[in-house]
């Protein structure tokens, strides 16, 4: 119990529920459910999304926030304290939260060294007269398995230096090393002193996504065919809600986007103070999370139906690919 008193506060609520919304948002809300909605029928999506955020979502979120904040501890000892059979939960969720910071960690290097090759003029992937290029390259988007475009032969060919398959290992490719390094150094410095550096840091990463979002909705509604993205996007199809696989895929999204089981949620939320309203923190970060999701899919759709314009096919016949 004095281990408990003497545990660190958040120094104002706010920081708390920011840093919860920036935990929960993320590539999950602009990368995948995008992608989900894509494949699942549009606002169709929709309905098992919803339907699954109110039946799994929150509550489960609520549970993990409330077991962090009564038990004050980390999600090994927290879950312990609960259920003794539990403390392997709490180790495997850690071992996954790692896991996960190391992937995530390579695309923030990615995005890094997109943001420093952004100051070069022009744009290195703006076209194909390039030594890295092939040429198969292309400088507007086609629909076709033979070509590929400036931008995708810069990721593959530049940034990574792809091989032809997994029997030519390659080199190391020094510079994502370093901003790999440089990445690994940023999350240190918003971590060290624990929630009061954690506190500060939360009010630009939780914040600055939706400049940028609503900077790219601004511009992408403005390109020709766009309204065409957006209204595959809001349009549902109904028939896809007899597939099971939709309402598996609207789970795994919610677990998935809000993180729950990951551990992350439940170690910031034992920095609570005893008596703080779980309940609103709940609701504000899931409501926050799924209108940033619908936001993001606004964003891309957009950008789809300005693609679907430049190859002048439908947005429903565009290979369109989650990433993985």
């Amino acid at each position: 119990m004095e281990e408990q008193s003497n545990r660190p506060t958040w120094s104002r609520q706010i920081e708390f529920t920011l840093a919860g919304i920036g935990c929960a948002v993320g590539l999950g809300n602009v990368w995948r459910f995008p992608y989900l909605c894509y494949r699942s029928g549009g606002g169709a999506f929709l309905v098992p999304y919803l339907f699954m955020l109110i039946v799994l979502g929150i509550p489960l979120l609520y549970m993990e926030l409330t077991v962090g904040q009564f038990t004050r501890r980390g999600p090994v000892h927290a879950l312990a304290i609960v259920c003794p059979l539990l403390k392997g939960v709490g180790i495997a969720s850690v071992a996954i939260s790692f896991i996960m910071s190391t992937y995530y960690n390579v695309v923030i290097t990615w995005a890094l060294y997109y943001l420093f090759s952004s100051f070069q003029a022009p744009l290195p992937w703006q076209s194909c007269n390039n030594t890295w290029n092939t040429p198969n390259c292309t400088n507007h988007a086609t629909n076709s398995s033979y070509s590929s475009t400036a931008s995708q032969e810069f990721f593959k060919y530049k940034m990574l230096e792809q091989t032809s398959g997994v029997e030519e290992a390659g080199t190391i490719r020094w510079q994502l090393f370093l901003i790999l390094l440089l990445a690994w150094i940023l999350i240190y410095l918003c971590i060290f002193k624990g929630v009061k550096s954690t506190g500060k840091v939360v009010y630009f990463t939780a914040l600055f996504p939706y400049v940028i979002l609503i900077a790219l909705l601004i511009n992408n509604v403005q390109l020709p065919g766009a309204l065409n993205g957006i209204t595959f996007f809001i349009v549902p199809k109904w028939d896809k809600l007899l597939s099971v696989e939709v309402w598996v895929n609207a789970a795994a999204q919610i677990f998935n986007s809000i993180g729950i089981g990951f551990g992350s949620l439940l170690a910031m939320s034992s920095y609570n103070s005893f008596n703080n309203n779980v309940l609103k923190d709940t609701l504000t970060i899931s409501i926050i999370n799924s209108v940033t999701s619908i936001l993001a899919g606004f964003v891309i759709f957009s950008a789809f139906g300005y693609m679907s314009h430049l190859q002048g096919i439908p947005v429903s016949d565009l290979a369109v690919d989650d990433g993985s």
